[in-house]
């Protein structure tokens, strides 16, 4: 039986590394979306263009103005005479956000009272229009502890000390890259799985299959482990590619990140095979992997918070590798997880791997019949 499965696992991987257009979508492109995705799937805003509608000219106004043009996240910081003329530039897109100060904002400050800025933003890009009004209200905090700390005048109120644990500086990164490395472990060996049994149809190679001395349960175990081998390989390079090229810091325990990563590739193997023994050429199923690829990541918390979701979703999500993995993978990264949590992850990720690797051995069984 070994030796059955050791010369079937052998031409799985020569079957892999022959083909360069194989070798090229398993290996080549989680890396280069990784990559792609890391800094254009950003939700920071950055280069925001802002209208000025100065009314008071006074010596408040102007401290928050300097303030503003030396923010980060600013782009061009223009005066406009009028809200006339602001409206106009908003529905050619030319600013995001207009800032306008009332004609009695720094003499209420120098009498102690509040003084407020109305800030107007473009609706049709509301998203990033609330991510600027976030910046822009930070600035006045801070500058309102300034005023209130300067003028003896007015008592300083109760002030909040904002800490943000993990992720001290609320690094973009930190939050991406870790989500991004358990999603392009879902590829290598999804599609490599899927691909696996299709590829044996279409080639005309299956029927050997039916006359040679392995059982439904070697053929699936000898297609599951280069599947294992890519998916360890894949993580492996898209961490060390996390840690050293894009700084993050890792801080749990990598035996236990290894042996998530385990649990999660038999999870999404037992998917691929599954798909493969369902379908007959390999466009079938690469169609396959992409009606499983899209909910499960859709659903997974990497794109919007799973507390976020209908119930129905929410009960889905929990079937979902990817959703359970990218737990473990953020959590080995920034929360420093013991084995508590990750087994209590990782335990949904054994059950999944044993229904869809038993699944797929009674298709490819009843086929082989």
């Amino acid at each position: 039986m070994l030796s059955q499965l050791y010369h079937s696992v052998i031409k799985e991987f020569l079957t892999f590394f022959r083909d360069p257009g194989t070798r090229g979508v398993l290996l080549a492109a989680p890396l280069m979306q990784v990559l792609v995705f890391s800094f254009a799937a950003s939700m920071e805003v950055r280069n925001v263009d802002i209208a000025l509608i100065n009314e008071d000219s006074g010596r408040w106004s102007q401290e928050f103005i300097a303030r503003l043009r030396s923010a980060e996240f600013v782009g061009a910081v223009e005066t406009v005479p009028t809200m006339q003329s602001f409206s106009n530039a908003v529905d050619r897109q030319r600013y995001l956000v207009g800032v306008r100060f009332p004609a009695d904002f720094s003499r209420r400050i120098e009498r102690g009272q509040s003084a407020s800025v109305q800030l107007t933003l473009d609706g049709r890009r509301a998203n990033a229009g609330q991510i600027a009004s976030a910046y822009i209200g930070t600035i006045a905090a801070q500058m309102n502890v300034d005023i209130r700390s300067n003028q003896p005048q007015t008592r300083l109120a109760p002030g909040v000390e904002l800490r943000h644990w993990f992720n001290p500086n609320l690094e973009f990164f930190w939050f991406i890259v870790p989500a991004l490395a358990a999603s392009m472990v879902l590829i290598t060996p999804l599609m490599m799985t899927a691909l696996s049994i299709a590829r044996e149809r279409e080639m005309g190679t299956f029927d050997q299959l039916l006359v040679s001395p392995v059982t439904p349960g070697q053929i699936i175990l000898g297609k599951t482990l280069p599947a294992v081998f890519a998916g360890f390989f894949s993580g492996s390079l898209i961490t060390l590619l996390a840690v050293y090229a894009f700084k993050i810091p890792f801080v749990g325990n990598v035996g236990l990140m290894y042996c998530g990563m385990l649990c999660f590739v038999l999870a999404v193997t037992g998917i691929g095979l599954t798909v493969s023994a369902v379908t007959n050429t390999q466009q079938q199923a690469m169609l396959g992997v992409f009606f499983c690829m899209i909910p499960l990541i859709t659903t997974s918390g990497f794109v919007t918070p799973v507390e976020n979701m209908p119930a129905g979703l929410q009960v889905f999500a929990e079937i979902n590798p990817l959703k359970h993995y990218i737990i473990i993978v953020q959590g080995c990264f920034l929360k420093d997880y013991g084995w508590r949590e990750i087994a209590t992850n990782s335990w949904p990720l054994v059950v999944i791997a044993t229904v869809m690797l038993t699944s797929a051995t009674m298709i490819l069984r009843s086929r082989l019949n």
